[in-house]
């Protein structure tokens, strides 16, 4: 208990500053709060929920802190006045709770907490776990104590929603963010966040247990911990631009009442069809005010995109002969002034159609916007160069990274919003470069670590109500550890991750066939890439996977297994373990030489993907050299055949990032300009973020497409650490065929910047400046110069 608590008050240092002031009590011991929910429903079922709590104060405080958590999702109010949402999706046993101080916003005298509690049910996101319908409210001392939660709070279910489930056959596609929603205005409580409001006919809550700090009591339901992460930013985005309308009556309709210049009044006994372009794809709740209209109805679609009569996105920017198909939503005015409509949950789109069918009122739209919506990361990275094309590869990379950011990282934020691991790595590693905050990253790392399985591999995409093992991103999860590690100092957090790393090379290691060494047949899907002739099989309902990865001597995992096991051994090395580092090492080198020599094509200079040599692609080779297997002199040979080769099977955006990785370790770091087309491709067609794959693609925004963000600072201005916890920076550029770069990537310690250019045909000249206690070393054409703090002047001929 000792030990829980030690490590509990621990990691108060690393959270928001609100979490920081959650009393010792509250994070040790179990809460004198209960959970409470509506009497007389079905808690796992779908439901809206409004709780509320009257209480006076005798004066106003100068802090009020209060400790807040929900099942599935609560939204919290004070006299009227937004507070925060939340709890940061976790697990049953890693239960979220916010921690708020809410005194600016109380009263001396009568003062009312509210909160909406929503439970999606059946419809809930993949991504959502849950027990059942529940809030609770702790507050930090007796003062507090008065808003806890108990029998003495009201509730109402809101009989206004309805979900609108999904349909994923309709969209031709995996689809699992949950349901859009029909609200009903006239059965909408008004003003029921206000002290004003008279609850008299909302019945009391009922108590189902107190609430628990994870590791404590002897059975709970929800185990607690607090929220690691700040609030997602919400900040009000006009929708830009209409691209076409039709109404029943002639009407003419201009977008002034989208710039807040005015209202568009629809005549009654009409319909309009009005379909807005963001020009961007964007994440928000979107929100609506409306007049009058009783009885009508307002359906929205959001897309990213619109398809032909064959499904066929085409340019994005283009709109003629196409029309839109999505998620929905749902809204009934009742007749009444100023009504709004904002969903539960966000919305991904570009595009959104308006359909308003009114009856024997007109209706007036006083407003229509969104509230963009996200991590809130800041851009305090940069990077330009003399071409301008990458400025907007930049551009687009970031606003790709930034809508896949939420309470975790979203492998696209319209069809899934899962946090797989293969795309978290390199989300994460954008996220260091471009914005310097861990936060989102240590919580993905700590999610992994939670999702371990009783078989030794972690989940390949967690939180998760439905359990999905790829065994390649539980290797990958060992990598992003080994990414952090050498990214910050934090050797406390990396140690209490090394236990499920030691399960993960294990597992592997069980599986390794003794009469090739290479590994064997394996459990589970193993995905390597959307690569083209890696197929979907309907039969095992498993895609992305290459010769040997399920019967077994699949070069390629076996390459990825000892790339992650010298990882490994770096890992456990610096932490005092040498004798397992040696074996790792041992185990890798032995991996690596049998798959070489039993899969390498002297002839053709390269590896196959198996030892019957039957099929051959970049990520064979790819790995080989990440791995060590390919020996040095060989390198840049097998590295040419992999750019050139184009009968190997090709890597998509995902697997280039491991492209860009194997150019630097092949000393090939300057043709990394060279490999962008695809990037400017994108870019040619309308897209404002970038795609899941090449066209035809589901997504039009996948994350693991922005690896350019971290390239363009990690290869092409060459920053990278150079030592652990990047106490030590080696800066080592590859322009390309650029003339001049500047870049800029927050460090722990300060910035470190680069400013250079071109000096003849070999040589490079500028500036570099690195925090006053880091040090580090320049290197350019195999010269070194030593770094010091603080700004200096680099030329090296």
């Amino acid at each position: 208990m000792k030990v829980l608590q030690a490590l509990l008050l621990s990691l108060i240092f690393s959270l928001p500053l609100s979490a920081q002031q959650a009393s010792q009590k509250v994070l040790t011991q179990r809460w004198q709060a209960d959970w409470i929910a509506p009497q007389n429903v079905n808690l796992k079922d779908f439901g809206v929920f409004h709780f509320r709590k009257n209480f006076e104060l005798a004066q106003k405080p100068e802090q009020f802190i209060i400790n807040v958590s929900g099942d599935n999702r609560y939204r919290l109010l004070v006299n009227g006045n937004f507070i925060g949402t939340g709890p940061a999706r976790s697990d049953l046993m890693h239960w979220n709770f916010e921690t708020y101080d809410i005194a600016k916003y109380l009263n001396q005298g009568k003062n009312t907490i509210a909160a909406v509690v929503w439970n999606f049910g059946e419809y809930m996101p993949a991504a959502q776990m849950s027990n059942k319908t529940g809030f609770i409210m702790q507050g930090n001392t007796e003062l507090e104590s008065l808003v806890n939660t108990n029998k003495t709070w009201k509730v109402l279910q809101n009989q206004a929603y309805k979900p609108l489930p999904v349909d994923g056959r309709k969209l031709r596609t995996y689809i699992v963010v949950g349901a859009g929603e029909e609200v009903e205005a006239s059965k909408f409580p008004t003003d029921w966040e206000k002290p004003s409001f008279d609850d008299s006919q909302w019945t009391n809550a009922r108590t189902l247990e107190h609430g628990y700090i994870s590791g404590t009591g002897t059975g709970a339901e929800w185990y607690l911990v607090p929220r690691t992460i700040p609030q997602m930013e919400e900040i009000h985005q006009n929708i830009n631009s209409i691209r076409r309308y039709e109404n029943s009556k002639a009407l003419t309709i201009n977008d002034n009442w989208l710039k807040g210049k005015g209202t568009l009044t629809i005549p009654a006994n009409s319909k309009t069809t009005i379909l807005l372009d963001q020009t961007f794809e964007t994440v928000a709740y979107p929100e609506i005010i409306v007049s009058g209209g009783k009885d009508a109805k307002i359906s929205f679609i959001y897309a990213e995109a619109l398809i032909d009569d064959k499904w066929v996105k085409g340019n994005r920017n283009e709109i003629e002969g196409k029309h839109i198909i999505g998620i929905q939503d749902i809204f009934r005015p009742d007749g009444q002034a100023k009504r709004g409509f904002r969903p539960l949950w966000f919305r991904t789109y570009r595009y959104i159609e308006i359909t308003i069918e009114t009856k024997e009122e007109a209706l007036t739209i006083n407003d229509f916007y969104g509230i963009k919506t996200g991590y809130p990361f800041e851009e305090k990275g940069n990077f330009s160069s003399n071409d301008p094309s990458l400025q907007n590869i930049w551009k687009v990379g970031w606003q790709t990274a930034r809508l896949c950011a939420g309470e975790s990282y979203f492998d696209c934020p319209y069809y899934e919003q899962l946090q797989y691991t293969g795309d978290t790595r390199i989300q994460a590693l954008i996220s260091l470069y471009v914005s310097g905050d861990d936060r989102l990253m240590r919580k993905a790392l700590t999610d992994y670590d939670n999702s371990m399985t009783s078989e030794g591999l972690t989940q390949s995409r967690y939180p998760c109500n439905t359990l999905q093992i790829i065994p390649t991103f539980s290797l990958f999860w060992v990598s992003m550890t080994y990414d952090y590690w050498m990214h910050r100092k934090d050797d406390a957090f990396v140690k209490s991750l090394l236990p499920n790393i030691e399960k993960v090379l294990g597992w592997y290691e069980r599986k390794i066939d003794p009469q090739k060494n290479m590994l064997g047949a394996m459990r589970w899907w193993s995905f390597v890439d959307w690569a083209k002739p890696w197929k979907w099989n309907p039969i095992s309902d498993i895609g992305g996977v290459p010769d040997g990865a399920t019967d077994g001597n699949s070069s390629i995992i076996t390459f990825q297994y000892a790339y992650t096991l010298r990882q490994a051994a770096a890992i456990f090395e610096t932490y005092g373990d040498k004798d397992k580092a040696i074996y790792y090492r041992t185990l890798a080198d032995l991996l690596s030489k049998s798959s070489y020599e039993q899969c390498l094509d002297e002839s053709k200079n390269e590896v196959a993907d198996t030892p019957d040599k039957k099929a051959f692609s970049q990520h064979a080779n790819i790995f080989a050299i990440l791995a060590n297997a390919v020996p040095r002199a060989n390198e840049k040979a097998v590295m040419d055949k992999i750019l050139n080769d184009q009968s190997l099977t090709q890597a998509t955006f995902y697997f280039r990032f491991y492209l860009t990785q194997a150019l630097k370790k092949s000393g090939n770091a300057s043709l990394y300009y060279s490999t962008l087309s695809p990037w400017r491709d994108m870019l040619n067609i309308g897209l404002s973020t970038f795609a899941e794959q090449t066209d035809p693609t589901r997504s039009d925004c996948h994350a693991w497409s922005a690896s350019p963000n971290y390239d363009f600072l990690s290869t092409i201005c060459g920053i990278m650490p150079d030592a652990p916890g990047f106490e030590e920076v080696r800066i080592q550029p590859a322009l390309g065929d650029l003339e001049n770069v500047s870049g800029k990537v927050p460090h722990p310690s300060g910035e470190i910047t680069v400013k250079l250019k071109r000096k003849g045909k070999t040589g490079i000249s500028g500036e570099v400046s690195i925090p006053p206690n880091l040090s580090g070393r320049f290197v350019w054409n195999g010269k070194s110069i030593a770094l010091k703090g603080g700004l200096q002047n680099v030329d090296v001929e």
